[in-house]
Order: structure tokens, then sequence, then C-alpha cells
């Protein structure tokens, strides 16, 4: 298996560790928008929308500070394992997408399983476990390598751990933030069209494979 990553924005891949707040705008709807600080408290994501109907949107575009598409995430549908594809920046007619994410499965919630193929480097894989909706989830490359970690955020100042609507978005060196990120925005959706609150869900990734 090839052990390449997935780049999508060269500008966001970093040779230290980044440690990121993100910080759900909404506590009421799933998935009605993130922003994203660095650990000076600097803003480097955004994402909008509004309302209860967030889940019948269709694409979800992942900004920088100044409003610059980074990432567009398109549901794909019908689609009974709620396929989602990823395009480079804005999305346009004819644009193939880079990247698939599907769930692999509807019955089993034990883990989730993310295989990422691109043009000049398929076979690209990452493997989530965990479970979203408590924000405590690992992201491995094909090789079991952490890349990146989703978990609860404490406050440094009390050690009281806040509430699941701020966590950490942690992305090891070389590994691209912008797309851990865009990550984060599939897998709120996933969980929102489905409300497991308390479990975890199985999902895979495919990018060009039809359903």
């Amino acid at each position: 298996m090839n052990n390449e990553v997935l780049v999508i924005q060269d500008e966001y891949v970093y040779k230290e560790e980044t440690n990121l707040t993100v910080l759900k705008t909404s506590r009421f709807f799933s998935g009605d928008g993130f922003v994203v600080y660095d650990c000076k408290g600097q803003l480097v994501f955004r994402f909008d929308s509004y309302g209860p109907n967030t889940r019948d949107k269709e694409e979800l575009v992942l900004m920088n500070t100044h409003g610059r598409s980074l990432l567009t995430l398109r549901r794909k549908k019908p689609s009974l394992h709620q396929r989602w594809e990823g395009f480079k920046g804005e999305r346009k007619d004819g644009d193939k997408p880079i990247f698939n994410v599907k769930r692999s499965s509807i019955i089993a919630r034990s883990r989730m399983t993310i295989t990422v193929e691109v043009h000049d480097n398929p076979g690209v894989e990452y493997l989530i476990e965990g479970c979203f909706p408590q924000r405590c989830c690992k992201i491995f490359n094909a090789t079991k390598k952490l890349v990146a970690e989703i978990r609860r955020k404490v406050d440094p100042t009390t050690s009281v751990m806040l509430g699941k609507e701020v966590f950490m978005l942690c992305v090891q060196p070389d590994f691209d933030v912008s797309f851990a990120m865009g990550l984060v925005l599939v897998l709120d959706q996933i969980n929102g069209e489905n409300f497991f609150d308390n479990g975890t869900i199985e999902t895979s990734v495919h990018p060009t494979t039809e359903d």
C-alpha cells in the first residue's frame, strides 16, 4: 500500500505538530458552522451554514480567514452509504473529485474506515477509529501511523473539560491540516444525519468509485 499522503493545500502542510481549537458556532443544529483557531488564538479556517436544514445542503465549503475556498465537499445523492466527494478549492461544473468519503457499513458502529485514492497516488489509505460525537477520534495512515487526532479540549487554567462544542484537532507534521479539517466537516454531517450521539460509526472514503 502506498505510504504517500493526500495534500489539498500545500500552504497548510507544516513541519511541526499543529494543535487547533475547533468551535462549533451553533449548539442546536449539526453542521451549522465551525471556526478554527491556532494555538495563538488566530483564526485559521471557517465553515458557515445556518439553520435547521443544514443537513439538506449538498455542498460544504471550507474557507480560510479571508473567505477563499480551500476544499469543497459535495454530498452524492442518492447514496445509501452517505457518500461525500472532495474537491480542491471551489468546485466547478466538470471538476473531478480528489477523493470520496462514504460509510462502508450501515450496521457496524465500532470504527470508521477511510480509504483515499488520488490520481498520482492510488491506494493511499486512512483509518479513523473512535467516536466523533464524543470528540474522540484518531486518524491513522496505511502504516498505522497517527496523522491526526480529534479530542476534547481542557481549559488549561482550570483543568476543566469543556463542552463538546469546543474540541481539539491535533495534526502531525507533513499531514495537510486543511484535509484534516475537511474530514471533521464530513464526520459532523454523517453523525448529524444519524444522531449517533452515544455510539460510533464506520465510514470509508473512495475517490472515484460509483455507488
